[in-house]
């Protein structure tokens, strides 16, 4: 009797915890030292403020582009539906979210229509590692493929 009310503990436990979706939600900084940045040109955010909530994330970038700083908003549904948001200049980007099987990390496919009539596509992967946010980047276009690893500290 021990034995199975051991055992169906153990399983409500794994069921409970199997697919929670980690929260992402903070203000999180860069951190060059830890990150993996690309050689020539960066396009990691300064900072990024995160909100996770039900089915929903909101991003908002500050970066320094060129001298300039810019801040970039965007609102995404965590459920694969496809999400509109502005991109460069008056152009829209499309952008799809989904969590791994587990929940510890969701993936964001964004695609970005380019000036010379090429697209970007641009995955992200947030997870964390520690009490670190780790977004792994890989982007791709006309102008060759890249990738960097940003590592963020919670503020």
């Amino acid at each position: 009797m021990k034995k199975n009310l051991y055992f169906l503990a153990l399983i409500l436990v794994t069921t409970a915890s199997f697919g929670q979706k980690v929260d992402f939600s903070g203000s999180w900084k860069i951190n060059k030292e830890k990150s993996e940045l690309g050689d020539q040109y960066s396009m990691a955010p300064n900072n990024i403020i995160l909100v996770q909530e039900d089915n929903s994330l909101s991003v908002e970038r500050h970066s320094t582009w060129q001298g300039q700083e810019r801040t970039t908003n965007d609102k995404l549904t965590l459920d694969g539906q496809e999400c509109e948001n502005p991109g460069w200049g008056d152009s829209i980007k499309k952008s799809t979210a989904v969590w791994t099987e587990d929940g510890s990390v969701l993936k964001i496919t964004t695609k970005i229509p380019m000036r010379d009539g090429g697209e970007m596509s641009v995955i992200e992967e947030y997870k964390m590692e520690g009490d670190n946010l780790v977004i792994v980047s890989s982007r791709s276009s006309s102008f060759g493929d890249s990738s960097e690893r940003f590592v963020f500290d919670k503020q």
